[in-house]
């Protein structure tokens, strides 16, 4: 079996989704624009970059002859485009069969609402596919306003093999965290704003920002204003298979995001490793939080409603940890990657049999 994948190529999730098939027998290629593509990544799956000889939004019909030319030539059994505004888009105008089209956030959540061009290139987009794929139910929902066609969750799990429970060193005193790009759309200046209130009734506590981003030096000096940059460590962009040793060091996670989340899959890995998280009613986060089980769910934009969420598993050790090893059970029921992924093989098997019985 054949697959290509078009897609961003520096993703962690096109990867994992080409390394999963890869295991499985199928031959896989991807094909990217130059400022999505990934050396490393490229090292472990065929890779193909697209031109980009337009300006702008353009370039995305610019790049329909190259990726005729990568289908003819590698005739796949299933041509799947991730991100439907751009990608999505770009697969649907090369007209080849059968068509997979995913959804991964602000394409759906904001793209179509723009204007009415927009929307009318996102129906036609999911009218010229033969699977719709979504990672989340709220985000599944999202794509139904603008098709008739069945959506299929393939939620992004995890690889429980690497986010799991593991004996790692651990400061004194309880470590709050994240691990997030740094940016305002995922809270993180709320987040700072919250640690305040919290480190001022528990002065033990230390709050760790893992991740790289153009905000650095605004939340830097966030934290210095309000008199806590002493106890907030900012790591920086971490690798990959650094990640869970991370988020093994903290006691209480948390994902305060503003904007849509598509799916949540921080909080997934970090309930895997058994840490419980606090996280926002955003997009996909409740629907991967149980509340009051494996975590719970505030407000967002409000640093008071997130500080109190934390204060209460800071001063309920029993619940905290009950929390976490309750995470772990709920993710392995739901969220393992490889339970996951064969859904969507499962999906990709169905509908070559059904185009080969035509």
């Amino acid at each position: 079996m054949k697959l290509l994948l078009l897609a961003p190529g520096r993703s962690i999730h096109t990867q994992k989704w080409a390394l999963y098939f890869q295991q499985k027998g199928w031959q896989v290629k991807v094909a990217t624009f130059a400022d999505h593509y990934s050396e490393e990544n490229a090292r472990e799956v065929d890779t193909v970059i697209l031109p980009k000889n337009l300006p702008g939004k353009l370039s995305y019909f610019g790049a329909v002859p190259a990726v005729k030319k990568i289908l003819r030539s590698f005739q796949p059994d299933i041509f799947h485009a991730h991100f439907i505004s751009s990608y999505g888009l770009i697969g649907a105008l090369a007209g080849y069969h059968p068509f997979y089209v995913s959804v991964w956030g602000t394409d759906i959540f904001e793209f179509p609402k723009k204007n009415l061009v927009n929307r009318k290139l996102i129906q036609y987009t999911l009218r010229q596919a033969e699977g719709i794929c979504s990672t989340s139910h709220v985000m599944g929902k999202e794509t139904a306003q603008y098709t008739d066609k069945k959506i299929h969750i393939t939620p992004f799990g995890v690889d429980l093999s690497i986010f799991k429970p593991m004996d790692v060193e651990k400061k004194q005193g309880l470590q709050i965290g994240i691990v997030k790009a740094l940016s305002d759309k995922y809270g993180i200046g709320t987040l700072i704003q919250a640690f305040k209130r919290v480190h001022d009734q528990h002065p033990s506590t230390e709050l760790v920002i893992v991740g790289g981003g153009p905000q650095l030096m605004d939340y830097q000096r966030l934290s210095a204003d309000l008199g806590i940059d002493d106890h907030v460590t900012f790591t920086g962009k971490v690798p990959n298979n650094q990640v869970p040793k991370y988020i093994n060091s903290m006691d209480i996670f948390v994902v305060p995001s503003r904007d849509q989340e598509s799916f949540g899959v921080a909080a997934v890995e970090s309930m895997a490793c058994g840490v419980p998280v606090v996280v926002t009613n955003v997009g996909g986060l409740p629907e991967v939080v149980i509340e009051g089980e494996t975590g719970l769910i505030v407000p967002k934009e409000s640093p008071d409603a997130l500080a109190a969420a934390i204060v209460q598993l800071i001063e309920d050790e029993e619940t905290r940890l009950s929390m976490g090893r309750k995470g772990i059970e709920h993710v392995k029921r739901e969220y393992d990657w490889y339970e996951n992924a064969s859904r969507m093989e499962k999906l990709y098997h169905q509908t070559i049999n059904e185009t080969q019985s035509v």
